[in-house]
């Protein structure tokens, strides 16, 4: 895939998983410019109790290798906090996570040393040639949970738990 093409691909699944926000009917505002790993804000109102999520967005093309389909190596993750999430795609596995950074950070590799000290690898499925995908137990609580965009805590608890 030439770079224009991982451009394009990456930029069409940044809006696929904003279309799918959408139709879960949650407010979604787009940034300008991405220098702050922010692609886009998520507005929860909890009976007039507003609440924004920062949203990065990661995809993954089947010109990937099998066995990166679902993992993000050299993943930066400038501030973990609360109100910051991760939305994974993968195209090949047609799935999505829904991870917060700070669950991201705490369980993910870090690399420590060279070019890309302090950046973060993570595999949230493993997909062996011929077989189906195998969900990383840590993780699989985040496969489609959209929710955790509406204030929702509950696979929080479960993952923790």
């Amino acid at each position: 895939m030439s770079p224009e093409d991982t451009q394009t691909f990456g930029k069409r699944q940044e809006f696929m998983a904003i279309a799918t926000m959408m139709a879960k009917g949650y407010d979604v505002y787009l940034t300008l410019v991405d220098n702050q790993q922010i692609d886009c804000i998520v507005r929860h109102d909890d009976e007039g109790k507003l609440t924004y999520y920062d949203v990065q967005i990661k995809a993954r093309s089947k010109a990937a290798q099998r066995k990166s389909w679902a993992t993000w190596p050299n993943l930066k993750i400038l501030k973990p906090r609360e109100n910051f999430f991760v939305v994974f795609y993968s195209d090949p596995i047609k799935e999505y996570w829904v991870v917060p950074s700070l669950f991201l950070a705490e369980h993910s590799s870090r690399t420590t040393t060279g070019p890309y000290k302090d950046h973060f690898t993570v595999t949230l499925a493993k997909c062996p040639e011929g077989s189906p995908p195998e969900y990383v137990a840590t993780f699989k609580p985040y496969r489609g949970a959209f929710h955790l965009l509406g204030g929702s805590r509950e696979v929080l608890s479960v993952a923790k738990g």
